[in-house]
């Protein structure tokens, strides 16, 4: 399997900074090649293309995404525990690596549809594990049964995703994981029941 190749690991790694760097848009092939420190045909042994280079970007560090929060998780048993450590880990990850902060957040708002398309492919991972949240939380009754899944969930993806592309744009002056509480209490409230009068 190509992942498990070290030049196919150096070439994602150079694409994030070099993509995150000069934007998608004005990153070429030779600058990710260089920054990678390999020859340019060496890039053509991995991905047709540019565009394919940025898919297989977010496919990699989505991936390995996805896992970490799995891992995570499955340690509590309460839906709203989980949901906080996926907003907190998420949050993390991102602050960790600004690079690939200013990548997902601005660069993968691609006006392309193909790409688009493919992007929303790799995207169902991260959204399957936030549905299987949402369905936890609705059995044991921590969530409102009454609530349209595809909304709480669209909910809680684009309050994460949009909390963290303001922290890009506001070039990440303050500490992004500080939020996780915030987020999670504000979600929390809008999923949980009703208070009865």
């Amino acid at each position: 399997m190509k992942t498990q190749k070290p030049k196919y690991k150096q070439i994602i790694d150079a694409a994030v900074i070099t993509i995150a760097e000069k934007g998608y848009h004005q990153c070429q092939v030779s600058k990710i090649a260089k920054q990678a420190g390999v020859a340019d045909g060496t890039i053509y042994l991995y991905f047709k293309n540019k565009e394919d280079i940025l898919i297989s970007v977010f496919r990699e560090k989505l991936g390995q995404f996805v896992e970490s929060l799995e891992n995570v998780i499955k340690e509590k048993k309460k839906a709203s525990e989980k949901l906080h450590l996926l907003i907190e880990n998420h949050f993390r990850i991102l602050s960790e690596d600004n690079k690939l902060a200013v990548l997902t957040q601005l660069e993968l708002r691609q006006t392309n549809k193909e790409l688009r398309r493919q992007i929303n492919e790799v995207l169902k991972g991260y959204l399957v594990l936030i549905d299987q949240i949402i369905e936890e939380g609705m059995e044991s009754g921590e969530f409102d049964a009454k609530l349209d899944r595809r909304l709480i969930r669209q909910m809680i993806f684009g309050t994460i995703d949009e909390t963290v592309t303001t922290w890009v744009m506001n070039e990440q002056k303050y500490d992004l994981v500080e939020l996780a509480p915030k987020v999670h209490y504000m979600l929390i409230n809008g999923c949980g029941h009703p208070s009865k009068k």
